[in-house]
């Protein structure tokens, strides 16, 4: 027995459980902690029985549960090294001075050395020139601070260096820092693109995809015969995903958006762009054409994911994808949707 349950799926939030008889994994936890465990108790899944959770990449939408999910169930985590770096940089706080504290610092760095100086050499002329480059710079920061403001746009922020932390940093900032690690995780894993490993008793090969993350994946899990595939969040169809995404069994496959809809929609056109970018989310056409021309036809379920809620219609992408196929039966090829607000019913074979 193998299962495919999508608990959510759309640019608010992503996330599928993937089963055999004695293996589950969460791939992406793109909600927050309680709206997952409501999802999975909605559709049956006991999130106890979950051995790890499985990212494809560190966009919000994939991974805004994650450290409290894993922290609670205590289970690993598993990356490729690039996204756990960039999800990690993501979750620490960034320390900054403003311009008139940084040449504060800088004084204070200029007075000292100037006095280690003249105390070794009394009459030195660096020890004068150093003095003198302090009582400039200090000049200077009375100006910066006369003409400080409010507005945090008008004052530069220079990065701090990680020693200086304590420096600068407001006693909210101080107060956060005796809080627990958000990067903490009971166990990391690291898996590479292009090499299968194990989870239990689910083979999972993954593949890279074009988008604009640090190393994102799409999957092939399989599983006593059984074999489902996952693949959104790509701009287009590569050789290698169309080489993957054969001999399926099940296939959650994305149709993101109708391109008149999101060439009329709302979005700011340098979204547009993004979205419409090789390395941004497939269209109802392009899922349509991979349908139609490098799909070989096996699958019993193809599961349309990751529909735009302000790009596409359901029926749109829907009607598309069904036109590719030819002929969708009882038999295979049945076309489902996966929803934002509400868990799919579980695809078992």
């Amino acid at each position: 027995m193998m299962r495919m349950t999508v608990l959510a799926s759309g640019s608010k939030g992503n996330s599928t459980v993937i089963s055999s008889s004695r293996t589950r994994v969460l791939v992406d936890a793109g909600l927050s902690c309680r709206e997952l465990l409501k999802r999975m108790s909605i559709a049956g899944e006991d999130p106890t029985q979950l051995n790890a959770i499985l990212i494809t990449h560190e966009h919000q939408d994939h991974i805004a549960g994650l450290s409290v999910l894993a922290r609670r169930l205590n289970i690993p985590v598993f990356f490729t090294e690039p996204t756990h770096r960039a999800w990690v940089r993501m979750l620490t706080p960034r320390t900054t001075m403003t311009y008139a504290k940084w040449l504060d610092h800088v004084q204070r760095e200029k007075e000292a050395r100037a006095a280690a100086v003249a105390a070794n050499a009394p009459n030195s002329d660096l020890a004068g020139q150093l003095a003198e480059e302090a009582r400039i710079i200090a000049g200077i920061a009375a100006g910066a601070a006369l003409h400080r403001s409010d507005d945090p746009n008008v004052t530069p922020e220079l990065p701090v260096d990680p020693e200086e932390e304590d420096l600068c940093a407001p006693e909210s900032q101080q107060a956060a820092a005796q809080k627990p690690d958000p990067t903490y995780l009971p166990a990391v894993e690291y898996f590479h693109s292009g090499t299968r490993f194990s989870i239990g008793d689910i083979d999972i090969t993954p593949f890279t995809i074009p988008h604009d993350a640090a190393d994102p994946c799409g999957f092939v899990f399989e599983a006593e015969g059984i074999r489902m595939a996952l693949a959104t969040d790509l701009g287009y169809m590569p050789p290698n995903v169309k080489s993957a995404l054969k001999r399926l069994d099940v296939l959650l496959l994305e149709s993101n958006h109708d391109l008149e809809m999101l060439r009329d929609g709302p979005y700011p056109w340098s979204v547009k762009q993004r979205v419409l970018s090789r390395v941004g989310h497939l269209s109802n056409h392009a899922t349509a054409e991979f349908l139609q021309k490098d799909y070989d036809g096996g699958a019993s379920w193809i599961v349309l994911g990751h529909l735009s809620e302000s790009n596409n219609a359901p029926e749109l992408a829907r009607l598309s994808a069904e036109q590719a196929l030819g002929n969708p039966t009882l038999l295979g090829n049945r076309v489902l949707l996966a929803h934002q607000a509400t868990p799919l019913d579980p695809i078992t074979l």
